[in-house]
């Protein structure tokens, strides 16, 4: 068992329910070998898994003490990135996406069904920054967060963060900017911790009581370090590869 994995079964995290639009409510993960995502994240998180309700391919969830935090999910196209994505609550995708084209964004998948569970769509915002859209039925999102081992934040590295906030503040604003917004999700620039060369992007943060010891773990496992620890006005970050080359950021609040 890796030094970060989640915290003792005493512990019990706490559920989530339903999500704002808006707020981050869910995250995948696209990979060329599920079986190895499986074995790194259940080493370094302490997720189990189980096969995706309603035999969806070879996708499965990922579970922390029971609660669903994630899925991985088998690439179908050896050119599509290995690549984490985060996913933002709608009650309307089809509408949303809408205002995200109508906003000079671009829909990259638009509103599919998927089984019972709801309907999911990617978009990507003026800059090329890819992210998605779940629109709930029968699975809301997390079933737990804020949680060492679960999702955490969502930072969209971007190359002119007031028009982000121009753009997402449009999309999201109750969200964002309303009584009691709690988003989970920041903006800067992307030369502040990576080439400026870098596309914008979203980065994935995933929980962890002590960084410097997953960091340990993240190698031991295959990974790789990319940058940090550093500290952000959100907690201690670390941003680091898995063993097949998905971004995620681990947080020490």
């Amino acid at each position: 068992m890796a030094e970060n994995r989640a915290s003792e079964d005493s512990q019990r995290p706490e559920r989530s329910g339903r999500y704002a639009e808006g707020v981050p409510c869910w995250v995948d993960a696209q990979l060329p070998d599920v079986d190895a995502g499986r074995r790194f994240y259940g080493e370094l998180f302490g997720w189990t898994f189980e096969e995706r309700p309603e035999g969806h391919g070879d996708s499965v969830w990922a579970r922390l003490h029971g609660e669903t935090v994630a899925a991985l999910a088998h690439k179908t196209d050896g050119r599509m990135p290995t690549v984490w994505t985060v996913y933002f609550a709608t009650p309307d995708a089809e509408s949303t996406s809408r205002r995200i084209q109508a906003s000079g964004g671009q829909v990259v998948m638009a509103p599919l069904p998927v089984g019972a569970l709801g309907t999911a769509a990617l978009a990507a915002d003026p800059e090329g920054a890819v992210f998605g859209l779940w629109q709930p039925a029968g699975h809301p999102g997390f079933g737990v967060r804020h949680r060492p081992g679960a999702f955490a934040w969502a930072q969209l590295y971007a190359r002119d963060t007031e028009a982000a906030n121009t753009f997402y503040g449009h999309l999201f604003a109750a969200a964002l900017f309303g009584p009691g917004a709690a988003p989970d999700f920041g903006r800067a620039p992307v030369a502040d911790v990576f080439p400026e060369m870098m596309p914008p992007h979203f980065l994935v943060h995933f929980g962890v009581d002590d960084c410097e010891a997953v960091l340990g773990a993240v190698s031991r496992l295959g990974g790789r370090v990319q940058a940090g620890p550093f500290t952000a006005s959100y907690g201690t970050v670390a941003v680091v590869t898995d063993n097949q080359g998905a971004s995620f950021a681990l947080l020490q609040r």
